[in-house]
């Protein structure tokens, strides 16, 4: 399978001897036919490399630990930052930070991938964005694949094998009603059962529903509950959207968001293969933040999350993405 390789270019910014901060942008150069995604060169000055895999908030336990995106005004991914540049704060609280990396470590992904009528006339499109994402991730992703329409199901168990997934839709058809709701709960579930603790979801899809068993608010829940990561490329019609499609946006918005995501609406097919380098850049240049909650009370409430960073002499104020709280277990 033909494999795309992502190259990194490094912007340096007048800084103290002490602090190189790296503003990286990217594109995607074409490798041979036999080879796969090739990891990008390691030019953090202050990553935890020896911690491959990061853990993000892992319910019942201690330590809340946390994936966060750091972007400047242009969009450009921020890297080399240090932990004295973070500031966590839990209910307004602000936290000691225990645990911090930058390294690139692989990820557990489930596509959720509309196959309903609604995607007639997109399903080309939807379809080779899922194939430019998988051919753009890192070496050691593995993947799922849960397709949609009237129902949801696992079309692909597993596999750190793209090309499977890819086949696998290779003679789909758009037909029937869209359970899109459904999709998202089953991709949910399904992505903790993972072997990597940094685990996403990419949903592909142009955000309708009406066909689910699960309401918006029972999968609201389960995403704040959940330890993933949630990015979605909206397909939207070329010649302009209809009501029912803008709802679908406001949907895949709201949802993202709440997990420190994206969504996405591209109108064009350069705009798709840009959407689909900045997904899988982005989850290859994140920090992994961890801290021990002052509040141990253990309540079961949800606590709301907020992380701030400082930038560095030279540098102008910074964007800052991560989930926005979490569930704390009951005692």
């Amino acid at each position: 399978m033909k494999g795309k390789k992502i190259t990194s270019h490094i912007f340096v910014a007048p800084l103290t001897a002490a602090l190189l901060v790296l503003l990286s942008s990217a594109t995607l150069s074409q490798t041979s036919s036999q080879s796969k995604e090739a990891k990008p060169q390691n030019q953090l000055t202050n990553s935890t490399t020896a911690q491959q895999d990061q853990p993000v908030v892992k319910l019942g336990t201690e330590l809340v630990s946390l994936t966060v995106t750091v972007t400047d005004p242009f969009g450009r991914f921020v890297t080399a930052l240090t932990k004295e540049n973070f500031e966590v704060y839990e209910d307004k609280v602000k936290q000691d930070i225990a645990f911090f990396s930058d390294a690139d470590a692989p990820v557990s992904i489930g596509i959720i991938f509309d196959i309903s009528g609604s995607m007639k006339g997109k399903i080309s499109r939807a379809h080779e964005a899922m194939r430019r994402f998988v051919e753009s991730s890192h070496d050691d992703d593995e993947y799922f694949l849960v397709g949609f329409n009237t129902s949801a199901k696992v079309l692909s168990d597993f596999t750190v094998d793209s090309s499977k997934l890819v086949n696998s839709l290779s003679l789909v058809e758009p037909k029937g009603n869209t359970a899109l709701y459904d999709a998202a709960y089953l991709g949910v579930e399904k992505v903790r059962q993972g072997r990597h603790s940094k685990r996403a979801l990419i949903i592909i899809s142009d955000g309708q529903d009406n066909n689910s068993r699960y309401t918006y608010n029972e999968l609201r829940k389960i995403v704040k509950e959940a330890d993933v990561q949630i990015y979605a490329i909206g397909i939207v019609s070329l010649s302009g959207g209809s009501s029912l499609e803008f709802q679908g946006q406001a949907i895949l918005e709201e949802v993202t968001r709440t997990t420190g995501g994206r969504a996405f609406f591209p109108n064009s097919e350069v705009e798709l293969e840009e959407v689909i380098t900045r997904i899988a850049l982005e989850l290859r240049h994140q920090y992994s933040l961890g801290y021990y909650p002052k509040d141990t009370s253990q309540n079961g409430r949800w606590h709301k999350l907020k992380v701030t960073v400082n930038p560095p002499r030279g540098l102008p104020r910074l964007i800052v993405r991560s989930k926005e709280g979490y569930y704390s277990t009951r005692k």
